[in-house]
């Protein structure tokens, strides 16, 4: 029995444990576009497409691979390997549209994520990060993830969206119970992820909806008041504006994708990191440049997969890809390639160049948070490399039960403890 018979990419139980890595070193080695079979989570054949040529391919292509549904699925689809039904994903939330519905909610919501409004971030970003240091730095001892790695991203979202400081703890319940469903420390059935995820979405678009409204009687400096009174003219000469339902699917979006991925982004950068001292010395002697912030995105690549539905008949790499079918592109997997990269496991804050694929591949779906990623990136590991400079693991990192993202729970570390910089 050879490694390919091994693979079974619907067994959440192996993501709990690790990244498989040698999975997918096989699969671009021998089969980069391959037919993965049904199980008895996934009673449909998928396809696993893992080499970073043929990923990009498929970003590149357009409509030819769906973000929205596909023939014979009656408007179901979406970027998960299981089918979200029409009316509750598909063709609303903008990561599962196509254009030109896809380029019209894209010009609406573009202009609060621009780089130049990112930046604008950087010393608020900076004085968060020197509270949440504060807040651990005196113990010693600390759960990276839930007390570190998790907090910046919230915050940022918070600030942007002008989401209440009191409410941020609901931020990371919606966003844990989201991508947590299948596991059992965020869900009652980890079995049946999809109650947990129905419960969360719905709690946030009630939360968005009254929240449009706080900002429509308050207006405010922050995205979510733009987006209440968002309208572009299109190339047409017709003006649009997001409907009501589209807006609060865009905020569900932004919390689950402006926070976890950041967070696991942080928290794997920091087992990285462990297994490559020699690199943490390159954060503490010459601080998070650009290529340092790209080579911990692509050595983590926080999304493990998205999902897209063929519209026709076409072929892949050698394979026949049917209308309809399922097509799952893992990004980790490509941003290993050897074909692209010189010793790709290994982390080198000096890779360049580096056109890695955790923000995407290229296309109209290229990652509208990048800029707020890579600026969180850079400033939590320059404050951590000044302040906490000796961080280090007590024990093993607790991996959340989940294939669509890669995920970390708990880091527990130490540190020698110092005195907070902030005023009390």
């Amino acid at each position: 029995m050879g490694i390919i018979d091994e693979i079974d990419l619907t067994d959440l139980d192996v993501f709990a444990e690790r990244m498989p890595h040698e999975w997918f070193d096989a699969l671009r080695r021998d089969h980069p576009v391959w037919q993965h079979p049904a199980t008895e989570t996934e009673p449909e054949p998928f396809w696993v497409v893992s080499s970073y040529e043929h990923i990009t391919e498929v970003h590149r292509a357009g409509t030819l691979y769906s973000h929205q549904t596909g023939p014979g699925r009656e408007g179901a689809g979406g970027i998960a390997l299981n089918d979200i039904e029409p009316g509750r994903g598909p063709g609303l939330q903008m990561v599962m549209t196509d254009p030109p519905q896809h380029t019209r909610y894209r010009k609406l919501v573009n202009t609060g994520f621009t780089p130049r409004m990112i930046r604008r971030l950087e010393d608020v970003m900076r004085t968060r990060t020197d509270v949440i240091l504060d807040r651990v730095c005196e113990a010693g001892e600390a759960d990276f993830v839930t007390q570190v790695s998790a907090e910046l991203p919230l915050m940022a979202i918070a600030e942007i969206l002008g989401v209440p400081e009191a409410d941020r703890n609901l931020l990371f319940d919606w966003s844990n119970r989201t991508i947590g469903g299948s596991d059992p420390e965020f869900s009652s059935d980890p079995d049946e992820p999809g109650g947990e995820y129905e419960k969360a979405v719905i709690e946030m678009a009630m939360y968005a909806h009254d929240l449009t409204e706080r900002k429509r009687a308050e207006p405010a400096d922050d995205v979510w008041t733009r987006l209440t009174e968002a309208r572009v003219t299109l190339d047409d000469g017709t003006v649009a504006e997001l409907t009501d339902i589209e807006r609060d699917l865009f905020f569900t979006l932004l919390i689950v994708a402006g926070n976890e991925t950041t967070r696991n982004a942080i928290s794997l950068g920091m087992l990285a990191f462990f297994d490559h001292p020699d690199q943490w010395q390159r954060v503490r002697d010459r601080g998070m440049d650009e290529a340092a912030v790209d080579e911990v995105l692509r050595h983590t690549s926080p999304v493990n997969y998205f999902r897209r539905t063929a519209t026709a008949d076409t072929e892949l790499g050698g394979q026949k890809i049917g209308a309809g079918d399922k097509v799952t592109l893992w990004y980790p997997s490509g941003n290993r390639d050897e074909n692209v990269y010189d010793d790709p496991h290994r982390l080198d804050l000096d890779r360049t160049p580096n056109h890695h694929m955790a923000f995407g591949a290229g296309g109209a779906h290229f990652c509208l948070g990048a800029s707020l990623a890579r600026l969180e990136i850079e400033v939590i590991f320059e404050g951590l490399a000044e302040r906490l400079p000796d961080l280090a693991a007590t024990g093993p990192a607790d991996r959340l039960r989940m294939n669509l993202v890669n995920g970390i729970k708990h880091l527990p570390v130490a540190f020698t403890p110092s005195a907070p910089v902030l005023a009390a």
